[in-house]
């Protein structure tokens, strides 16, 4: 036997392993991610009960962080779809 059909039969054992791991590391992105934007909100209320002359500032601080966080949340979910469905 050729050392690709040797490749291509391990590949296809492990496709159910492939498809857990992806629905586990798209469920952990997006706890993650709640998690990470959760402390972002609550240091941002944090900041803005300590310095309310700067609420403008902390609030697109917030934002910001909050967007990125959203991103990379998103992209890892989207990565773990298309190991899950390719």
């Amino acid at each position: 036997m050729e050392l690709s059909t040797i490749l291509l039969q391990a590949v296809s054992d492990l496709a159910p392993v492939a498809k857990m791991g992806a629905g586990l590391g798209a469920g952990i992105a997006a706890i993650g991610a709640g998690i990470g934007i959760g402390r972002i909100g609550g240091s941002a209320v944090e900041a803005i009960a300590r310095q309310p002359e700067s609420v403008g500032d902390i609030r697109a601080n917030m934002i910001i962080a909050a967007a990125l966080i959203e991103g990379v949340a998103f992209f890892a979910i989207v990565v773990c779809l298309l190991i899950l469905f390719i």
